[in-house]
């Protein structure tokens, strides 16, 4: 596997939008790969479509270095999950105090069948935006969940994959800040207009940080990181 290729998780929304851009400008050579599990917020998938191809346009270094997209039907998630992602259901705190959002083993098997395409593609990186900092408690974005899949993934496939995780560590402020830092104001722009988080889909609302409900956590979420982002940019020494 080269070392200079990557499959990322390309999911239509700020984080995996940020993650794209984090790999092609490490990267040499760069696929995405999205999965339609019936989410209610199936709306991001054009969304996809539609950064890749503003993307292409905006950053044309990265454009020779961007391959292939697919999206995988992962239909059978959503008819094993009760959750409000994949029920028309109001978004609550469960007795187990995560959100009625959390899809259980969706982020492992994602990642196991993007490490199947990665192997069968003869990728390296497999990029996730999963982040243990400003999440929702989903146990399946956790670090340590992540280095014991790499583990697994590895030894069952006799591979040496690592699962780049670059949002780990940093809040929804510092995912923008990345995204400025990689892209400028333009990259910043078409993340906030073309990319889709808001998990009850609505395209047709914008917001100053965004297409979405606003009510949402998700929304919430890029809300409060596009203010607080906004904030500290003002801010700054240069005051930009």
């Amino acid at each position: 596997m080269p070392d200079n290729t990557a499959l990322v998780l390309f999911s239509g929304g700020q984080d995996s939008a940020t993650c794209l851009a984090w790999a092609l400008d490490r990267f040499n050579y760069v696929e995405t790969i999205g999965f339609d599990y019936r989410q209610r917020h199936r709306a991001e998938l054009d969304a996809r479509r539609d950064f890749r191809q503003g993307l292409e346009t905006a950053f044309p270094a990265w454009a020779v270095k961007l391959g292939s997209d697919r999206v995988l039907d992962l239909s059978v998630l959503g008819e094993i999950s009760e959750t409000a992602l994949t029920r028309d259901v109001e978004i609550v705190a469960e007795a187990s105090g995560l959100p009625n959002t959390f899809v259980p083993g969706r982020n492992i098997m994602f990642l196991t069948l993007a490490a199947a395409v990665a192997y069968r593609r003869g990728l390296k990186h497999v990029v996730t935006g999963v982040c243990e900092t400003d999440y929702s408690g989903y146990p399946d974005c956790r670090d340590d969940t992540i280095k014991a899949l790499q583990v697994a993934l590895n030894l069952g496939m006799e591979s040496r994959f690592v699962l780049e995780t670059p949002l780990m560590w940093i809040d929804k402020a510092q995912t923008w800040h990345l995204a400025e830092g990689l892209g400028g104001q333009t990259l910043v722009d078409l993340i906030r207009d073309r990319t889709l988080t808001c998990y009850q889909g609505d395209t047709s609302t914008k917001n100053e940080w965004g297409r979405g409900c606003g009510t949402c956590p998700a929304c919430q979420l890029r809300k409060t990181g596009h203010t607080k982002f906004k904030t500290e940019r003002a801010g700054s020494p240069a005051g930009v």
